[in-house]
Formats: C-alpha cells, structure tokens, sequence
C-alpha cells in the first residue's frame, strides 16, 4: 500500500484569506450538518488553523487556541483544538488525521499541554491523546468555580515535554467563555 502524502497548511488566524475564512466556515457547517453555532465559529478564530485544500477546496480543518487551564492547583498555559472537521464525501480517508498531526507539532512546540473536547476518543487516542479521568470544572468571570459533570468523559489531553507529571486523575478547570466552555 502506498502512503498518500497530504499537504497540509498551517496558518495563523490573522494570516487568513477571507476565502480561506469562507471556506472554513463552509466546511464546518457542512460537516457539522449546520449545529456549528456562531460561539463555536469564535472559539476557532485568534490561534493557529491547518487546512488541507483540493481544488480549491478548503476539505479538512483543525484549530488550536490558547486558553489558560488550572490541573490540580498548577496553572497550565494549553493549547486547545476547536474545530476539526472533514468535508463529508472524504471522512474517513486520513485527512482529519493529517490536520490532527500538524496541530499536535503545534502544541507540543508552544504549549504545555493540550487539550480538547469529543466523543471520538478512538480517533484522538490514535494520535496520543488520553481522556482525562479527573473532574471537569468552569471558572466563572467572578471567580467562582462550576462542576461541570456531563464534560467529564469528554475531555482529552495531549502531553508534552513542557507538562510535566501530570496526574489526569486531578481536577481540570477551564474559563468560562460564551457558548460551550469546554
């Protein structure tokens, strides 16, 4: 069998054509049979984006932003993935994984730890994620800290050489932010 070499682009949000943009969001909604919210669209924009196009065809997107975590009583500077899709008519081909390898360099490059929210543990487990087996929790703008016991079996998280020991069995705790907070 020969391997298929995709390439694929890494681009800062800012660095984005407002076709690479339109064809992203296209993408998403697509994929995501129109449940993709304006709030989840945010959450994707202001870090990096790795994109695989054909034919001028934006069919395989991946996000990492950086949001602030608290795992157990340590701060954690993460690098968290939004958005990652495939165009229908290609799932299932290796382009999601394609776009997961350059986002995790991404992280393991700039991050701490990364980390994301899904119930496609296989597909995340393949490329060295683990579930967090640890309480979930939301910190509030006024400080105060939310159990968020249905995100618990949702949560993964990448290590890197910059994480640590780090026992997946503490709590995790994200900022609150407008839509989904994990």
């Amino acid at each position: 069998m020969t391997a298929v070499v995709r390439h694929v682009l890494l681009v800062d949000s800012h660095a984005l054509s407002d076709q690479q943009t339109a064809a992203i969001r296209r993408l998403l909604d697509d994929a995501f049979g129109g449940d993709l919210t304006d709030e989840d669209w945010q959450h994707a924009l202001g870090g990096w984006h790795a994109l695989i196009e054909e034919a001028g065809q934006v069919v395989a997107h991946a996000a990492v932003v950086e949001r602030p975590f608290l795992v157990g009583a340590r701060a954690v500077r993460a690098g968290y993935v939004e958005a990652v899709a495939v165009t229908p008519a290609r799932q299932r081909t290796g382009l999601g994984s394609s776009v997961m390898r350059a986002i995790n360099a991404r992280i393991r490059e700039r991050f701490e730890l990364g980390a994301l929210s899904s119930g496609e543990w296989g597909f995340y487990e393949r490329l060295g994620w683990e579930r967090w087996r640890g309480p979930t929790y939301v910190r509030r703008a006024d400080g105060q800290t939310i159990r968020t016991p249905d995100e618990d079996e949702g949560v993964m998280v990448l290590r890197t050489e910059r994480s640590g020991a780090l026992d997946v069995r503490q709590p995790i705790v994200c900022d609150e932010r407008v839509g989904d907070s994990w």
